[in-house]
């Protein structure tokens, strides 16, 4: 029984995984303490880590 609920508890991560709708309110978090000057970029660093351990972001060359 133990293992069952392992199993289910991996596969409702793999199915979170990479989904913006979760990683929304980081972000949104994100955008309003950017907004504070000097400071914001700052305060918004773990904010923005979140927002990428849930749903990361393609790079742009």
């Amino acid at each position: 029984m133990r293992a069952f609920f392992g199993v289910m508890a991996l596969l409702a991560l793999a199915a979170l995984a990479g989904c913006g709708v979760v990683a929304a309110p980081c972000r949104v978090a994100s955008a309003g303490l950017k907004m504070v000057p000097i400071a914001g970029p700052v305060a918004a660093a773990p904010t923005d880590t979140c927002a990428d351990a849930i749903d990361p972001t393609p790079t742009r060359s």
